[in-house]
């Protein structure tokens, strides 16, 4: 890879994150992209942010904050669905509106993906990505994540279904 990356730094959710994490969780526009189909309360997410050890083997995932080098949140990375006898774990990345195609998800992907080997002792990561999601298919594949499955009808958006794709980077 021979794009300058921005730098960034990954780091545990801070009380002082719970605004950030409110307007990403109750962006509408994401949540075809993933589980959630509800609001979120500042309550629950606050009561998320005091609650969580950030320890992937405790918690069974892990939220990081992505930082630029001025320490803006520019967006979250989740490594969750964490399987410690099988040794992988789920990643999904959000970067703000404002701060996307600058390298910032592609930096924080690369991160997690070290972060997984070095300190999870992670066999591999995965993630499950729409199929007509150009971008994160982008980002994913040039990360190195490779689709190994095509999940038909996986995805319900509004009354149809989409196909998703399995992306898997072996550690």
């Amino acid at each position: 890879m021979t794009e300058q990356l921005p730098i960034i730094h990954l780091r545990a959710l801070e009380p002082e994150d719970l605004d950030s994490l409110y307007n990403i969780e109750n962006d509408e526009d994401l949540w075809d992209v993933g589980v959630t189909n509800v609001p979120y309360s500042r309550f629950v997410l606050s009561a998320y942010i005091a609650n969580s050890t950030a320890d992937i083997y405790a918690d069974r995932q892990v939220r990081l904050v992505i930082e630029d080098e001025h320490h803006c949140t520019v967006g979250l990375l989740d490594i969750f669905n964490f399987d410690p006898r099988h040794s992988r774990a789920e990643v999904g990345i959000v970067v703000a509106k404002r701060f996307r195609h600058r390298g910032y998800a592609t930096a924080a992907l690369l991160h997690a993906v070290d972060y997984s080997r070095k300190v999870c002792h992670l066999h591999q990561l995965y993630a499950i990505v729409d199929g007509d999601n150009a971008q994160s298919l982008h980002l994913f594949q040039k990360v190195g994540f490779t689709q190994t499955a095509s999940l038909k009808n996986w995805l319900r958006v509004g009354d149809s279904y989409r196909d998703a794709l399995l992306m898997q980077f072996f550690l």
